[in-house]
This record gives C-alpha cells, structure tokens and sequence, in this order.
C-alpha cells in the first residue's frame, strides 16, 4: 500500500512520454514526507514538464491528493541531467542572434 504513489506517477508519466521504458521512479522517505524521484529520457523532457510547467504542476497536485488519502505529504522532483537546457537547437541559436536588420523596412508609412 505504501508505493501506491510511486506506481501512480509511473502510471501517468509512462502513457504520456514516447519512452515509457526509459521511465524510473526512485522513493524516498524523510522527515518532510514522501519524495519521489522521476527520471525519464532526456527527449521525454517537454512532455513531462508541459508548456509553462502546467503538465508538471498537474502531477503534483495528483500526487498531493494521491498523498492525503494515504495520510502522507509527497514530494515530485523531476530528474535532469541537462540543467534545464531542452529548448531546440534551432531555437537556442534565434535567441543568441545579433539584432536583425530591419533598414529596409523602416521608411515604410504603414
């Protein structure tokens, strides 16, 4: 009964990712409560997370009630080995540019 959490997050993160193998959820108790740990393939990042962090936030207010019915506190931290940086390549580089050249529009009376 005690890793109901645990198989719960699994559950949820293992229909949603692409790489439901790559899927691990580590458990561990402390004095705060129940943390669990999902380290998922590092592709799988965006699903997990969702725009905003809302998909994440989701989870963690399942895990939250999931946790109050078995009269524990429960904890999600999302493993990541890259830092935070999942941003396409593509994207990262647009963002890195110097300023456009926009002289060929700026007379326009629009």
């Amino acid at each position: 009964m005690e890793d109901q959490d645990k198989k719960f997050l699994e559950i949820i993160v293992k229909n949603i990712v692409g790489n439901p193998n790559d899927v691990v959820v580590d458990r561990t108790i402390d004095e705060r409560g129940v943390l669990l740990t999902l380290k998922i393939n590092p592709a799988d990042m965006g699903y997990v997370i969702g725009r905003k962090g809302q998909t994440a936030q989701a989870i963690r207010t399942l895990l939250k009630i999931v946790g109050a019915k078995n009269n524990s506190r429960v904890n999600l931290k999302i493993y990541d080995p890259e830092g935070g940086n999942h941003r396409p390549a593509e994207r990262r580089e647009n963002n890195n540019r110097e300023e456009i050249d926009t002289s060929a529009i700026d007379d326009l009376n629009i």
